[in-house]
């Protein structure tokens, strides 16, 4: 196939969303490059990430450009090679195992405590935000933890446990605001820094640990946005931890981007950038681990929220990037400004979810009625 060819198949496709090459839509692309066509057709997803990170074509709304093309379904009409070869890795081989659990840690949350500073709200929570009446990203990350932690029930002197807690804005606002005291597990070196310097004297204690290292009996387990790292060949494995560490009649939250069909891996451009070894787990996936183990009481949808979170980061990286760029080259630049929105887009697209699951170990008693308030 020539080059022309190349061209002439992704102009088709592309113009079969809306989009238009050198158009003067928002979302229209330039190619500045004319290798981008044959890259696209052939490398897929990783194809057209490096390609927009070596500057071979741009886009004014990257966020609308992916959105376009996930609701016309495109990318499932160019090479599938890379999606099935990705997929038979995260089958045959455990790419989530101990010996790469903190890989992670040292690829995405270690590039610098500055940038997400810059980029997230006050209490540094990266994940999903809950916009329903709020204004700006710090009143919609404080109705998500108002949202678990009035679902989980928090009462004064329980011992919590946060699988996955980032810079521990979660446990210091459950400790501040519910009276409880937290353990958090991290797998970033800098999230544990952090996190001890904002805790100061409160009842937080943070590790840096594999959550396949937890023990002892907590009254109530929360995870948000951890079990995106945790693969589909230990997903049992996590749901027997969770169990076991959970008291009789605890409760456990998961908090996770949720996949519309089941596979084993992430795109290539995903695992090879930003988060490697990651995978988002199906509706299916998850029951099925947790049959056995866990019963669910409430699954919470609440996708489009993620949109709205991922513009607010973006707007806020772009914001500090003449105070961030003499730690990060023009390359990294490109490469965030594609996470941010390509993921935005992805989830407008609601090709990608976000739930809330609610367990118990062996189901509440009696009435019970689920508080999804968050005031």
């Amino acid at each position: 196939m020539n080059g022309s060819i190349y061209e002439t198949k992704l102009r088709e496709l592309l113009e079969s969303a809306g989009i238009i090459v050198n158009g003067t839509n928002p979302w229209d692309i330039r190619v500045l490059d004319r290798r981008f066509y044959k890259r696209v057709i052939t490398e897929s997803h990783l194809g057209i990430g490096e390609s927009y990170m070596d500057g071979w074509w741009e886009c004014d709304a990257l966020d609308e450009f992916f959105y376009r093309i996930l609701r016309a379904r495109l990318d499932h009409k160019v090479s599938q090679t890379t999606r099935i070869l990705s997929n038979l890795a995260g089958l045959m081989v455990n790419l989530q195992r101990p010996s790469r659990a903190f890989q992670v840690g040292e690829t995405h949350y270690n590039v610098g405590n500055e940038l997400y500073e810059a980029m997230l709200d006050r209490h540094m929570l990266y994940s999903c935000a809950y916009w329903k009446d709020a204004q700006d990203l710090d009143s919609a990350q404080e109705n998500k933890l108002r949202l678990i932690f009035n679902k989980l029930r928090l009462e004064p002197g329980m011992h919590v446990l946060d699988i996955g807690c980032g810079w521990g804005g979660a446990a210091r606002f459950a400790a501040e605001h519910y009276g409880v005291s937290v353990t958090g597990v991290t797998v970033s070196s800098e999230q544990q820094k952090k996190a001890e310097e904002l805790n100061g004297e409160l009842p937080v204690d943070i590790r840096l640990i594999d959550y396949r290292d937890l023990s002892g009996k907590y009254d109530r387990i929360y995870s948000i946005g951890m079990f995106e790292h945790v693969g589909v060949k230990n997903y049992r494995r996590f749901f027997d931890i969770t169990r076991n560490c959970l008291k009789k009649d605890g409760l456990f939250l998961l908090h996770t981007i949720g996949s519309r069909r089941s596979s084993a891996n992430t795109d290539k451009w995903t695992h090879k950038y930003i988060f490697p070894n990651s995978m988002l787990p199906s509706a299916r996936q998850i029951c099925a681990a947790s049959e056995g183990r866990h019963v669910i009481e409430d699954w919470h949808a609440f996708g489009n929220d993620y949109y709205r979170t991922l513009k607010a980061w973006h707007a806020n990286f772009e914001r500090h990037w003449p105070d961030l760029r003499h730690n990060y080259d023009e390359r990294f630049y490109r490469m965030w400004k594609y996470y941010l929105q390509s993921a935005a887009g992805s989830f407008r697209a609601r090709n990608v979810q976000l739930w809330q699951v609610l367990f118990s170990n062996d189901g509440v008693t009696g009435d019970y009625y689920v508080d999804r308030s968050w005031q």
